[in-house]
């Protein structure tokens, strides 16, 4: 058996969330729910930022339901550091206010995570612009 550059472990996948992927995630969708059993099995990371939560809240949902979800979801840490990245962000694609400041928040969010990381977004438009192509952007 030959090492991988790094160690034995697998290259890391990691799914970062939006307020939609969440949403479709607390409502069963199956593509998401196959996302977070795979994060439940240790093969990848599903995370968000605390903002997206807040976003995707929908009152129908159960609060038993919202917990299962996010038991098997991180929320990345966000402060007065990330929250000047992020304006650095829409800074350097030319865009500003509260349309964009939450998907300049998880894209911070997304540029924090090490191997393969995904991005799963209503708005694959303005996370493609606040992010390098080596970050995948999925519509969802």
């Amino acid at each position: 058996m030959t090492k991988r550059k790094g160690g034995d472990r697998p290259r890391l996948r990691t799914f970062v969330l939006d307020s939609e992927a969440l949403s479709l995630a607390v409502r069963g969708d199956r593509m998401m729910m196959a996302r977070l059993d795979l994060a439940a099995q240790g093969k990848a990371d599903a995370v968000t930022s605390p903002l997206t939560l807040v976003e995707a809240y929908d009152a129908r949902t159960t609060e038993h339901r919202w917990d299962w979800v996010l038991s098997r979801i991180g929320v990345a840490d966000v402060g007065k550091e990330e929250a000047r990245q992020a304006r650095r962000l829409l800074a350097d694609v030319g865009l500003h206010g509260h349309t964009y400041a939450i998907d300049a928040v998880l894209a911070v969010v997304a540029l924090r995570q090490r191997g393969e990381v995904t991005v799963f977004t209503s708005d694959v438009d303005d996370l493609e612009k606040l992010l390098p192509d080596r970050i995948t952007v999925r519509q969802v």
